[in-house]
């Protein structure tokens, strides 16, 4: 089942057209020589539940679950018009044994659907209490599990789940859900050894079926034995006619085109220079301002007047993306480093402090807790290299790709934010020698071969940090001038330079 905005927070009920369930069933069933049993895990009013039915007749047992209890006596009465006496239970997903459901029935089985789309996050927020109990179940650490990345899609869990139970069992999983979901939960299965063959994603049109836009697709998957290769391929819609391109694992890594990738592979080494993450402070209406004659304008529309300490010229990942590269707004930066102590502020720029102080309830009910343990009034991502002269940057959301040259003006260096990445650099000339390379034409191929267009974020750091910027010289005939600049780390306390990166390297290959 589709969640939607609109839908019952409790259950994020929305049911998927029937003759999209029509068309999964038949692929379904076409790739595999037959079922002897039909699972849909959150059944709703059963419309995969009878299209499998159209498609395999009554030999196959068929089997539903839903939390509500209306959809179970739909389901029912619809599946017994279609001529089967489905098994049919008002039971919560997340209450169930699924390994031991599978193991209960027959060799054959086909575990088909449409779970939940809407984030952990998104299901909570809308006022929803079913959730998966709370657990950092894809393993992130530190800062990626307080972030973003520690919320998912509700799918994906649930998908993870249904593959858990399905292991050691001759079993097919057809699913729609985001294509970033079935990424991840491949992702999960092959870095976890879970028994997977014959994967692949076909794309559907989820703004026909859904009226949404969002990247949409049949996750379709086979257990019963371990393929090794490590590779999905995409498929243009519902059928395996048209084949998109093959992503999978190369190397331990994740990559969007493996073929791409293969041709470009020399490039795939050591980061030199550590991709940064802009400044994050989640408080946009506050910390960002417009310059005037005399002061500043806040997103609130107030004019306030600053010292020019803590004010620094701001660049956004659209005007990067752009090429709008003189900066129109402002950020505050209450923090060099964020060890720092903001009361400093209090004696150092008293104007300032005093602005922050009236905006105190707005800063102090961010949300991320990030902020819980740091100074009053703190940001996030900064350090040495926020405040260098120059900076090699590109827009994380966007998908037209464009390293900038970013400098300074009136004496600041100019600043991004948390949606922009960067290194910083010691001067312009070595500024446009490495932007100018990761503009070829070979660099942007091989970037393009490790990401993926239907994330949030086109480009993400641990894409940049696998682009070998010696290696990348190398293909120029520049690795002297290259090796001369990274032979020094700038603004990055203990940065390993050259040389060790060339030991580490060497102790890898071992």
């Amino acid at each position: 089942m589709f969640v939607s905005s609109r839908s019952t927070a409790i259950f994020g009920d929305f049911q998927t057209p029937a003759v999209l369930a029509s068309e999964v069933a038949a692929l379904a069933a076409s790739a595999n020589g037959g079922y002897a049993a039909v699972v849909e895990p959150t059944c709703g009013t059963g419309n995969f539940l009878v299209a499998a039915i159209q498609q395999l007749g009554t030999s196959a047992s068929f089997h539903g679950y839903d939390i509500n209890p209306a959809h179970v006596r739909d389901c029912l009465d619809k599946t017994r018009s279609a001529g089967v006496e489905a098994h049919v239970e008002c039971l919560d997903f997340y209450d169930l044994d699924w390994k031991g459901i599978f193991n209960s029935l027959p060799e054959g089985l086909l575990v088909i659907g449409n779970p939940p789309w809407v984030t952990n996050a998104a299901l909570g927020a809308m006022g929803g209490a079913n959730l998966p109990v709370k657990s950092n179940f894809q393993g992130h650490s530190g800062f990626d599990a307080k972030t973003g990345k520690a919320n998912f899609d509700i799918s994906e869990w649930m998908l993870i789940r249904l593959l858990e139970g399905m292991q050691r069992k001759t079993a097919t999983l057809a699913m729609l859900c985001k294509t970033a979901t079935a990424r991840k939960v491949l992702l999960h299965a092959w870095r976890s050894g879970l028994e997977l063959d014959r994967s692949s994603i076909h794309l559907i049109d989820a703004a026909h079926y859904f009226g949404v836009s969002v990247d949409a697709c049949l996750f379709l998957t086979h257990t019963g034995k371990l393929d090794a290769a490590e590779r999905a391929t995409i498929y243009e819609g519902l059928s395996f006619a048209t084949p998109v391109q093959t992503f999978g694992i190369v190397n331990g890594e994740m990559v969007s085109d493996v073929a791409a990738h293969q041709d470009l592979a020399d490039l795939d080494g050591i980061e030199y220079r550590k991709w940064r993450s802009g400044v994050k402070h989640d408080a946009a209406r506050v910390m960002e301002l417009e310059p005037t004659s005399n002061g500043y304008l806040n997103d609130l529309n107030e004019h306030v007047e600053l010292e020019s300490d803590y004010v620094f010229p701001l660049l956004k990942s659209s005007d990067l993306a752009n090429g709008r590269l003189t900066p129109q707004r402002s950020i505050l930066v209450t923090q060099t480093q964020v060890s720092d102590d903001t009361e400093l502020i209090r004696s150092t720029a008293p104007k300032t402090w005093k602005y922050l102080m009236e905006h105190a309830d707005a800063l102090d009910s961010r949300g991320s807790s990030i902020y819980a343990k740091r100074a009053r009034f703190a940001v996030f991502g900064v350090g040495p290299y926020t405040f260098s002269p120059w900076k090699v940057a590109i827009s994380a959301l966007h998908k037209k790709f464009r390293f900038q040259v970013v400098g300074h003006i009136a004496g600041k260096p100019i600043l991004v934010d948390d949606t922009c990445y960067f290194f910083p650099c010691e001067s312009e000339e070595e500024t446009e020698f490495f932007a100018g390379m990761l503009n070829s034409d070979v660099a942007l191929r091989f970037l393009h071969s490790l990401v993926f267009f239907d994330s949030k974020r086109a480009v993400t750091i641990d894409a940049l940090k696998r682009i070998d910027l010696k290696k990348l010289a190398e293909r120029f005939g520049l690795q002297d001038r290259a090796a001369a600049y990274l032979s020094r780390a700038p603004y990055e306390a203990g940065a390993q330079q050259l040389l060790v990166f060339e030991k580490r390297a060497k102790y890898r290959t071992k």
